[in-house]
């Protein structure tokens, strides 16, 4: 593949990915928005490449009141296709592998053999640290099932619900308290703010370990 095929591909990649977002924010207009963030954020576990975030944040600045039910609805989904990631990375990978890796971004297999060398040290904080920030949740509960002999369905639903609702449930205090203005905020530092969150709650840990 030479240079100007590689560049082409790359721009209907960034197309494709580009209408599938305005796809899902179109969703808030609608009365079928709730429904569609459930569908959205169970499939984003295992196979959607647009994280939920998108449609709660309109949602819930379209309805601050309802900012929680719409963070549930989210961590529920998600918990839930965790679960489907860990089926096709149990019972179907073999099968399913060559469309996973071709078409889902993020999916290598290079990205789920590393993921099963982190579930070796620490399954529970590798899931956590995945459902909470920008990481490529889908890559972790699809190792989850190909490395299950580490990782418990217990671990990873545990973790699931810590990580994914720590984010989602953010997102709605934040809305909740500071209205739809802070709708930029989230839109453009979400993902920085749950890395730098992340990391300090991991010091937090090792300066406990430390001092006790």
């Amino acid at each position: 593949m030479n240079a100007d095929t590689s560049s082409a591909t790359s721009r209907d990649r960034v197309g494709i990915i580009r209408r599938m977002y305005n796809w899902v924010l179109s969703w808030a207009d609608t009365r079928w928005g709730t429904p569609a963030l459930f569908v959205i954020s169970f499939l984003e576990s295992s196979l959607f490449p647009i994280p939920p975030d998108v449609l709660q944040v309109a949602l819930s600045v379209s309805r601050p009141r309802r900012a929680f039910l719409y963070a549930a609805v989210s961590t529920v989904a998600s918990v839930l296709g965790a679960l489907l990631g860990w089926y096709i990375g149990y019972m179907l990978w073999p099968t399913v592998s060559g469309f996973f890796i071709s078409y889902v971004p993020g999916v290598t297999e290079s990205s789920l053999n590393y993921v099963g060398e982190l579930y070796r040290d620490n399954a529970m904080w590798s899931i956590f640290a995945a459902a909470f920030t920008p990481i490529p949740f889908k890559v972790f509960t699809i190792s989850a099932g190909m490395f299950s002999g580490y990782v418990s369905l217990t671990t990873l639903v545990v973790a699931s619900i810590l990580g994914r609702g720590a984010r989602f449930f953010l997102v709605a205090t934040l809305i909740f308290l500071f209205g739809p203005g802070v709708r930029t905020f989230i839109e453009k530092r979400l993902e920085l703010m749950t890395i730098l969150l992340f990391v300090l709650m991991v010091l937090g840990f090792v300066a406990i370990k430390v001092l006790l």
